[in-house]
């Protein structure tokens, strides 16, 4: 049947009213009739989760907390059986300070040793220079006597002089050069001896090297008592930061792996509404705007919130959104961050309304239900 040209005319109109309200209402549906300047949005409140766990293996020999408590930050959790542990700390810390005694009775011997060699040294030089010059005087005295002997044996032809005389200049020559030989053995005897006492430089480089030695070997055990120690300590398990158990994953006397969970913990100070915002909408949203976040556990006391994250993406709405024309809509995922939690009555999990305000000035308002 063939349609008169006004008819076709009326048709589109009609259909551009539609097409028109439907966007409009599209659009009504995330603002629900609220004043111009604010926008509503809905999410479950969530928060930042730690997860506690042990870094070594081990049986949970204590549990001092349950879901629900709050802890705050190096508060014990847990402790971990420690029995084997502590005894490799004790081994630790006696062969530590076995080797650390040694290390001080060298370092003992070494200063000995500095203060004895060089007066040892200084002694023997000494004896070394009154013996040579014992040696001299003992030359000058042969010296003499040799020259005695040979002017009275000269003279002994001629008869000038007597051969007692004579004799006796025989005999001082003779004993001046036994004294001679003694002193030059004498000389002798105190280099070596100087010699020896030099010695002491190298027992002293010596004992430095024993001294390093020890010191070397105290710093490993003392490195191997640091890590048992460390292990001691980690089996001590503390809350890393402020927080509320929320979920306990292990029971006393349970055997757990290194890295096995124990316990999540969230900070309920540090809690966000994660709300998802339009695509028509989030132009709109900037951060540090203020909001307000109600729940039906307490609809009279909206909790004040900032805007603090806005997705630089969009995604396709959640599957928790019901109307079909918002399913398949472009949002973006927004953080509020709420600025207190009086007595920490709000919890991750605990679904919200948000009211996040874009133009000043604009009163607030409930959410529209």
């Amino acid at each position: 049947m063939k349609i008169p040209k006004r008819g076709v005319l009326i048709i589109i109109g009609v259909m551009a009213l539609v097409g028109g309200g439907y966007l409009v209402l599209g659009a009504g549906l995330w603002n629900r009739g609220l004043p111009d300047g604010l926008i509503q949005a809905n999410g479950r409140i969530e928060g930042d989760h730690l997860t506690v766990a042990s870094k070594f293996p081990g049986r949970i020999h204590e549990l001092l907390v349950r879901e629900g408590d709050s802890v705050t930050a190096g508060q014990v959790m847990v402790r971990i059986d420690d029995i084997q542990t502590r005894a490799r700390v004790d081994q630790a810390r006696h062969g530590w300070a076995a080797t650390e005694a040694q290390v001080q009775s060298a370092h003992t011997a070494l200063a000995v040793l500095n203060l004895e060699v060089p007066l040892a040294i200084e002694s023997a030089q000494s004896r070394v220079d009154e013996a040579k010059a014992q040696l001299e005087k003992a030359k000058a005295v042969e010296y003499e006597a040799r020259v005695d002997e040979q002017r009275l044996r000269s003279l002994l032809p001629e008869e000038a002089v007597a051969q007692q005389q004579y004799d006796q200049a025989l005999a001082r020559w003779n004993v001046a050069k036994s004294d001679v030989q003694v002193t030059r053995s004498t000389v002798a005897k105190t280099t070596k001896e100087l010699a020896q006492a030099e010695l002491g430089w190298k027992r002293i480089r010596s004992k430095e090297d024993e001294v390093a030695a020890l010191e070397s070997q105290r710093d490993q055990l003392e490195a191997v008592l640091q890590e048992a120690e460390s292990v001691l300590a980690d089996l001590t398990i503390r809350a890393p930061a402020n927080g509320t158990v929320t979920t306990r994953m292990v029971d006393i006397g349970e055997v757990v792996n290194a890295g096995t969970p124990l316990f999540e913990i969230v900070d309920l100070d540090r809690l966000y509404l994660k709300v998802f915002v339009p695509e028509i909408q989030i132009g709109k949203v900037r951060l540090d705007l203020p909001a307000r976040i109600h729940t039906d556990a307490f609809p009279d006391q909206p909790v004040e919130a900032t805007v603090r994250y806005i997705a630089s993406k969009a995604e396709f709405t959640p599957k928790e959104v019901q109307t079909p024309d918002e399913r398949v809509k472009l949002i973006y995922p927004v953080k509020l961050y709420l600025k207190d939690n009086p007595d920490h009555r709000l919890t991750p999990g605990l679904p919200a309304d948000a009211i996040i305000r874009w133009k000043d000035n604009v009163a607030w308002v409930p959410p529209k239900r």
